[in-house]
């Protein structure tokens, strides 16, 4: 099946990861520090990655970014505890595939591992298949952004798509593309983040042979690739000030020259790009060339974070199950109302892609036709428990709300046993399930 490495330190726990992996047919390998991972993967490739986010010499983020500067493309899947979910989102921004909470699920673990190599498999000229699942929101925020891409779309304006992680920047830039009057030529997306310094020059704009180490034969670059279409080029704030320099040069005179060769090729590009900051901030410490901003920044389109748009999540939980029952072979059918109050009440620091990923995995989990809190991560409950309250004078609401949460927090430790609930909140079974009633608990 396909060669993964582990990276853990909690000598049992990689153990059994390692065995459970090889019972599934992979070839597992295991190291337990961020210096031996080093090590190996310079040494060794991989098809995947399976890194705790807590070394004793480091975290995953720092075996991420070697990875990445070595021009490394394996997909990387980061295991964490609940405390770090939001570090892990940003190793998903730094280029993760993905992440999964502890006490890790083995069936979750299986389905992640199994979208990592299919999508590497696909490989980066297939990407559009991920937003075929695609729906546009209801709210009046979503119909401003809507009416953006439609007034822009025709034209042949750089576009900077500027948005949280997860907010569905390329599937903005693809709408872009199909609206214009490329659509019939190429659309090539490059995640920027995940280009080496000394890789990035290539793969933009081409080699030709010999012109470095490794550089066996001729290589066309994506700009010559997209000619006529749109290169998108996401997180581009991480180019290095050489290839922006090259970079300007080939939006203001079309040309491009690939490295070791003085042939210089005409190419029509139409640039898109995003990033997760404000480029302006990035002017002006000085990494990006003001320049080169004021040739991308010809029109801007901010994406709004999930947590901005009201009933539109409500959508997009019902079109992730339906899509989410097709591919795993459920009937997902209800939510309870517990567990809907609970995915409407958290932030979404992930936006998107964390909803699509905590979607599929209830889906996963829900053997029947409704889907409960305990199908949903742990971290949820505990995130929104420790967010501040509302600064309210209506002392019964808050104290009914806090309620409320502890006894959902309660009955997902003791996976719904009423018993062992009843016995830690210090009342009786009576009690608990006359508050259950009251507070809409299933």
């Amino acid at each position: 099946m396909a060669k993964i490495l582990i990276i853990e330190d909690d000598s049992t726990f990689s153990q059994v990861l390692e065995g459970f992996l090889t019972k599934h047919g992979h070839e597992a390998h295991v190291v337990n520090d961020v210096k031996k991972a080093f090590k190996i993967t310079d040494e060794q490739s991989f098809e995947l990655l399976l890194i705790d986010y807590r070394l004793p010499d480091g975290t995953g983020l720092d075996i991420l970014s070697h990875i990445l500067e070595k021009g490394q493309i394996q997909p990387v899947i980061i295991m964490t505890s609940f405390n770090d979910v939001r570090t892990a989102v940003k190793s998903i921004q730094l280029g993760a595939f993905d992440y999964i909470t502890k006490p890790v699920n083995p069936d979750e673990l299986l389905m992640i591992i199994k979208n990592a190599l299919g999508k590497k498999e696909k490989g980066k000229s297939d990407k559009s298949v991920e937003h075929t699942d695609a729906i546009k929101g209801k709210s009046a925020i979503a119909d401003k952004l809507y009416e953006h891409i439609n007034l822009v779309a025709p034209t042949d304006m750089s576009v900077i798509i500027q948005g949280e992680s997860g907010t569905g920047k390329e599937y903005a830039a693809r709408a872009l593309h199909s609206q214009s009057k490329r659509n019939d030529k190429p659309f090539i997306a490059i995640d920027c983040g995940a280009l080496s310094k000394e890789l990035a020059a290539s793969e933009l704009f081409g080699h030709a042979k010999g012109a470095f180490t490794g550089a066996l034969t001729d290589k066309k670059g994506q700009f010559e690739a997209a000619n006529g279409g749109t290169l998108f080029l996401d997180e581009v704030g991480n180019l290095s000030y050489e290839v922006q320099v090259k970079m300007l040069r080939a939006l203001q005179e079309r040309i491009i020259q690939p490295l070791g060769s003085t042939k210089s090729i005409k190419v029509d590009v139409r640039i898109i790009t995003a990033t997760n900051d404000d480029l302006k901030n990035s002017v002006a410490n000085g990494s990006f060339r003001e320049d080169l901003y004021h040739r991308l920044n010809e029109f801007k389109i901010q994406l709004p974070a999930l947590r901005e748009r009201g009933k539109d999540i409500e959508l997009f939980i019902n079109h992730f199950i339906k899509l989410s029952n097709q591919e795993l072979d459920r009937n997902v059918q209800h939510i309870s109302t517990a567990a809907k109050e609970l995915l409407l009440q958290y932030d979404w620091p992930g936006n998107l892609r964390e909803l699509k990923n905590v979607i599929k995995r209830m889906v996963l989990l829900t053997p029947g036709d409704t889907a409960d809190v305990d199908s949903l991560p742990d971290e949820m409950i505990v995130s929104i428990n420790q967010a501040p309250r509302p600064n309210t004078s209506d002392l019964k609401a808050i104290n009914e709300s806090n309620e409320k949460a502890m006894i959902i927090e309660t009955l997902v430790k003791v996976k719904y046993n009423k018993s062992k609930a009843a016995k830690l909140l210090n009342i009786d079974r009576k009690t608990l399930y006359s508050k259950m009633e009251r507070y809409d608990i299933e």
